[in-house]
């Protein structure tokens, strides 16, 4: 298998997120050859086509963290049936300019926590939509939502929980390398 790095953008910016602690989780508990690097999205100013052909550093940090990165995994509350702008936003800056877009082909996933049973789930299916419009190459199976209020305590995942997310990246994984065997 080949060590893959995958850049993590994660949907909930709040200091305590949950989707945050999932990430961390994600680190802690990857057994995988894939090295993960989060990047913060919230430091992104709102996308606007009057500053693209000169965007501020952080955008095009972000744009450089991206191009460089084997896959993205995208990590998602569910706010208002969807996901976050701030998400979208950050799609948004490293799809433009028109025709330079920098998420053709990457290998993708999607993962959320809510503190309820169905929480992330629509939020991931609009995401997929924007994903699959952008020619990400998405693994749809298996999904992942978790439910904080049972799969989380203060120390971090129950020990089912750890095996769930462990299958998850087994299988992210090998959807990567399949993505780089086929589009390489």
């Amino acid at each position: 298998m080949n060590n893959f790095s995958v850049i993590v953008l994660v949907g909930g910016i709040a200091q305590n997120s949950l989707n945050k602690q999932l990430y961390n989780e994600v680190v802690k508990h990857n057994t995988t050859s894939l090295t993960f690097h989060s990047f913060d999205i919230a430091s992104l100013p709102f996308y606007s086509q009057d500053i693209e052909n000169n965007p501020p550093e952080s955008v095009v940090q972000l744009k450089q963290t991206v191009q460089q990165a084997d896959a993205v995994l995208l990590i998602t509350p569910e706010y208002n049936r969807s996901f976050p702008g701030v998400l979208k936003n950050a799609l948004d800056w490293c799809s433009r300019p028109y025709g330079q877009g920098l998420w053709q082909s990457k290998p993708a996933g999607i993962m959320g926590a809510s503190p309820g049973k169905i929480g992330t789930a629509i939020a991931q299916q609009q995401l997929r939509t924007v994903c699959n419009f952008l020619d990400m190459r998405l693994m749809n199976q298996p999904e992942f939502y978790l439910d904080a209020s049972t799969a989380m305590d203060e120390n971090g995942l129950l020990p089912a929980s750890v095996k769930f997310l462990q299958r998850y990246l087994s299988s992210f994984q090998d959807w990567i390398e399949k993505q780089h065997q086929q589009f390489k």
